[in-house]
């Protein structure tokens, strides 16, 4: 049984980028385990400046909501991009393949969904020029 509670800062849990050879794009800390979480999804995610995540991925049953917290940069979900921006919430829908890359400042943003293990698909290259 988990605690009643648990405080982890999100910044001190490990970066899981570079274990997939994804460190000079970006960083990509999940939260889940570490916060007991038994149902809820939670990560923090850095797209370094002008770059573009290298996959796109969605998911068979869980809605994701990402915040924005600093930075802009661009969002594509299946075949439409947005412009996203510091305090954007983006609720996206299970099935929907989604992307993100950064402008100069790079994009800081949280994702919030629940957790489903073995509920996703990613691709590699999804999003090309």
């Amino acid at each position: 049984m988990a605690d009643p509670y648990t405080l982890k800062k999100l910044t001190d849990i490990d970066d899981s980028a570079p274990k997939f050879g994804m460190g000079d794009l970006q960083e990509a800390r999940f939260a889940t385990k570490e916060l007991q979480s038994e149902e809820i999804g939670v990560s923090l995610h850095r797209v370094k400046a002008d770059q573009r995540q290298p996959f796109g991925h969605r998911h068979e049953q869980a809605e994701e909501v990402y915040v924005v917290l600093s930075g802009s940069g661009r969002a594509k979900l299946d075949d439409e991009i947005v412009d996203v921006g510091a305090f954007d919430a983006l609720r996206v829908s299970p099935t929907v393949m989604r992307a993100f890359e950064a402008d100069g400042d790079g994009l800081e943003f949280l994702v919030f969904g629940r957790h489903m293990k073995g509920d996703g698909e990613v691709v590699q290259g999804w999003w090309s020029d």
